[in-house]
């Protein structure tokens, strides 16, 4: 399953294969492609379709970086797997780097591509605001959004509550669901702009955590322009 999100504090996208845990043994080869432009979602395929027609390869993401589109390979070996994608991006003229190294846990995939917590979340939310705007939303336009935080006790809520007033948000109702009987909606006034919902989520989160809280995403009605 690919999913994509952007690194708010580098402000570069990425792209990631998340279906990788029966992998990570089986492929203890890096195979990273650098190429000097930002390439079209046709030519990533074709050159993702080359890389993989030798066996035991697998396409595992990309990163948007100053221009250069980075994609990055797990490979089985590290014979002869850039051969053939060398010859064609030569061909069509690619300004590109590439290189081979073993990485047998996978250390680059989870320090760079893999997402946070956090980055998890705001790819659940642009899924939200995704069809939002396929209803007509005005995702600029500020409207009431509740979020939603679970927790093991009582106590931990109630500290909660307290405590989420001093970062701008009111307490709106108690919730509860199958996994947690104490849960809460705090709800805050703000648009739905990316760097918007990755502050309030950030804030909520860190302040969550503090009292062994679970983030669950958040909700909102409908603002059209």
């Amino acid at each position: 399953m690919i999913e994509k999100y952007i690194n708010i504090d580098e402000d570069f996208n990425i792209e990631v294969e998340l279906d990788i845990n029966e992998d990570v043994q089986t492929y203890p080869w890096l195979f990273s492609l650098f190429i000097g432009s930002e390439i079209s979602d046709e030519i990533k395929s074709e050159i993702i379709e080359i890389v993989e027609k030798k066996p035991f390869v697998k396409y595992v993401g990309m990163r948007l970086i100053d221009g250069w589109s980075e994609l990055y390979f797990y490979s089985l070996n590290s014979k002869n797997i850039q051969n053939e994608i060398h010859s064609y991006l030569q061909q069509n003229s690619f300004k590109f780097e590439s290189g081979v190294v073993k990485d047998t846990k996978w250390e680059f995939y989870q320090g760079n591509l893999q997402p946070s917590e956090l980055e998890f979340f705001m790819i659940e939310s642009q899924k939200i605001v995704a069809m939002l705007k396929e209803e007509g939303d005005d995702i600029i336009k500020e409207r009431e959004v509740e979020h939603y935080v679970m927790f093991d006790t009582q106590t931990q809520m109630q500290r909660f509550v307290e405590n989420v007033k001093t970062i701008g948000f009111e307490f709106k109702d108690e919730i509860s669901s199958d996994e947690c009987e104490y849960g809460v909606a705090v709800v805050k006034t703000h648009n739905l702009l990316y760097k918007t919902l990755y502050e309030n989520i950030q804030e909520l989160n860190e302040l969550a955590s503090k009292e062994h809280g679970y983030y669950e995403l958040w909700s909102t009605t409908l603002v059209e322009e």
